[in-house]
């Protein structure tokens, strides 16, 4: 079963909860990606695509930016005000992707100027314009998500909400908000 949280209290963004979990997917990845625990065996566990990809060769480097984005980004995505067209922070997850399509998988992450870009990935199913549902995060250090367990299960996620939706009949905002209505 999944649940869905209304993160800006307006219908414009949600997180999954997955199997009733306590927590969202959206503060799951903010919780791990400000464990410096979590952090340092992320980083020794996939510390050649952090060298290679990224050419960043100190894992407490790693593990200050990541925190450092992390604050960015949650402070981005917590305390949006109802002008903040979420349309600029997510983009299709597919770079050739050139048209929406229903129920779109979508990517927001920090534009970062100067240093390295940011590896931090919030991935969303687009309802509609400007309404998103957040179904997790990940650190990508890779050029495409199917290389690494972790990211590729983030892929698994999105169409696991995905499908989801379409058997429940829900192709837009508004059926989105029935069905939550009647949860």
């Amino acid at each position: 079963m999944l649940l869905f949280d209304d993160i800006t209290k307006d219908g414009r963004l949600w997180a999954v909860r997955y199997n009733e979990e306590e927590e969202n997917a959206l503060y799951k990845a903010f919780t791990q990606w400000n464990d410096v625990e979590w952090l340092r065996t992320f980083f020794y566990a996939n510390k050649d695509d952090l060298e290679s990809y990224f050419k960043v060769t100190d894992v407490n480097e790693a593990i200050y930016d990541t925190i450092e984005d992390s604050d960015k980004l949650q402070c981005l995505i917590l305390d949006l005000n109802p002008d903040t067209d979420l349309e600029k922070l997510f983009r299709p997850l597919d770079n050739n992707q050139t048209m929406a399509l229903i129920l779109d998988k979508e990517k927001a992450r920090l534009n970062n100027i100067g240093g390295h870009p940011s590896w931090l990935r919030l991935y969303a199913i687009r309802l509609e314009k400007g309404a998103f549902i957040i179904t997790g995060g990940a650190i990508k250090l890779t050029a495409t998500m199917a290389e690494r367990k972790h990211t590729l299960q983030e892929l698994v996620n999105m169409e696991q909400v995905r499908n989801f939706l379409l058997d429940e009949g829900i192709v837009d905002k508004e059926s989105f908000i029935d069905y939550n209505d009647s949860v």
